[in-house]
């Protein structure tokens, strides 16, 4: 009588990852602890050190992190750095092979994904918009929220790499729309850092305990994912940057423009948005949004450091 086998397994797909900074390097590094070979490329130094400690690769260029890869993973600021890594000869889609599958998990504008999709098509690569929600906490415990956009066929594949970097993700239609999916999060995560930020200094001019107060906040109606990540930068006034308010400005751009360009309106987001950018505009941009916090200090009398 004869026993079964277990077929063998396919192997892992080798992984080029572009873009190590507070969120790409702590993904990168759970793509390594789930067994994948990857390769890295960003212009510091400090962080291809951090990867190859890691147990990951150092390439020298986009192109040498490319070349070998079966999945390319792009993690970089903005629209403009995504079409930097991507276009012109030293970029993803001159030097990618045939095939291989690019996932963009940057946040950028919608137009920029459906454009990419349709360029890398006419190099025989397949992509998908990826962005995440989650924050640096979130990358680093790999239970980020991802929203995709692209075809099936390439969301099933991309899927078991995407499960080792997050905890909700979702196919939320065609190219473009994860992107669309994640303005969306951003204009909510902007309002309720606004109101966190309101509801804090109203309770402190107001004698009430601040830490009590917010606990048990938390635990009611009023309490949020954004309330239970940022109590304590609230309660210490710590804000060394998870996601900064450059960031925040630039996805609160992206949010009012598709708005305006499909008829939504957003009274309470575009006002959030001028907060956000009043707050870069006084040198906060490279403070965590929950900084919005100084902004109303400011605005309710108070001095900041």
């Amino acid at each position: 009588m004869s026993t079964p086998t277990d077929s063998p397994r396919k192997p892992l797909p080798k992984v080029a990852w572009i873009g190590l900074g507070i969120m790409g390097s702590p993904m990168s590094e759970n793509l390594l602890k789930a067994g994948y070979v990857v390769t890295g490329f960003t212009l510091e130094q400090d962080k291809l050190d951090r990867l190859a400690a890691a147990g990951g690769k150092a390439a020298s260029s986009i192109a040498d992190a490319v070349a070998d890869a079966d999945v390319i993973v792009t993690m970089v600021p903005a629209s403009p750095q995504v079409e930097a890594v991507c276009y012109g000869p030293d970029g993803i889609l001159a030097n990618a092979r045939e095939g291989a599958l690019l996932i963009d998990m940057s946040s950028i504008t919608p137009q920029t994904s459906i454009d990419l999709a349709k360029a890398a098509a006419g190099k025989g690569l397949r992509v998908l918009d990826a962005p995440v929600s989650g924050g640096e906490a979130g990358a680093i415990e790999a239970v980020l929220s991802i929203m995709a956009g692209g075809e099936q066929e390439a969301f099933d594949e991309a899927l078991p790499l995407l499960e080792a970097l997050g905890k909700t993700i979702v196919l939320c239609g065609p190219h473009g729309s994860g992107q669309t999916v994640k303005a969306a999060n951003q204009l909510m995560v902007a309002v309720n850092i606004q109101a966190c930020a309101e509801a804090v200094v109203f309770l402190e001019k107001s004698g009430v305990d601040l830490r009590a107060a917010l606990d048990v906040l938390n635990g009611g109606l009023a309490g949020s994912t954004v309330l239970t990540r940022k109590k304590d930068n609230f309660l210490n006034r710590d804000f060394k940057p998870g996601f900064r308010i450059d960031l925040h400005h630039k996805d609160m751009g992206i949010v009012t423009d598709a708005a305006r360009t499909v008829g939504a309106a957003l009274p309470v987001g575009a006002v959030v948005a001028q907060l956000v950018a009043s707050l870069r505009a006084q040198g906060d941009g490279g403070l965590d949004h929950s900084a919005l916090l100084r902004a109303v200090e400011r605005l309710s009398g108070e001095q900041t450091a």
